[in-house]
């Protein structure tokens, strides 16, 4: 747990496949004071790698008492690895209150890559005729079951 008063936080996981996933931002009020309308987000200092949809972006809390623990969910998109960090803004004893973490690293792993692509095709083929393509595939880590898949799109 990281500690910045008056709040300790714990962002968990810190590693993640590409994809769609879940982060889950722990928090405790160690402060003396009850903070009231928490408007508690995550934000991402990469949005082209993890960025968050638009239905993920935030939680609110109506109250967060001394001493109490509480566990707030974000839906993120990772493509990439980046720094994420949280921020509450919230009411304590009638005043305004913000709060920003410091930021954590979500790393995202690769499970493959592409080693080499070789077209084999004449090079100045015509719009519209097959291409003939090579690739070779390198896994980035130990396991089974790796799915290839090839899209293309039209120019």
């Amino acid at each position: 747990m990281r500690t910045k008063y008056p709040i300790q936080y714990e962002l968990n996981p810190t590693k993640i496949d590409k994809g769609t996933h879940w982060l889950t931002l722990k928090l405790k009020n160690i402060g003396r004071e009850t903070l009231k309308r928490l408007d508690v987000q995550l934000h991402s200092l990469d949005t082209l790698n993890i960025s968050f949809p638009l239905y993920g972006t935030g939680r609110y809390l109506a109250e967060f008492k001394p001493d109490e623990d509480r566990e707030v969910v974000f839906r993120v998109n990772a493509f990439g690895p980046a720094g994420v960090y949280a921020t509450i803004i919230a009411r304590k004893d009638g005043d305004y209150f913000w709060w920003e973490s410091t930021w954590t690293n979500i790393y995202v792993e690769e499970k493959a890559e592409i080693e080499r692509l070789l077209v084999l095709s004449h090079p100045y083929t015509t719009i519209g005729e097959t291409l003939s393509a090579e690739a070779t595939i390198m896994g980035l880590q130990k396991g089974t079951g790796l799915k290839l898949e090839f899209w293309v799109e039209p120019p």
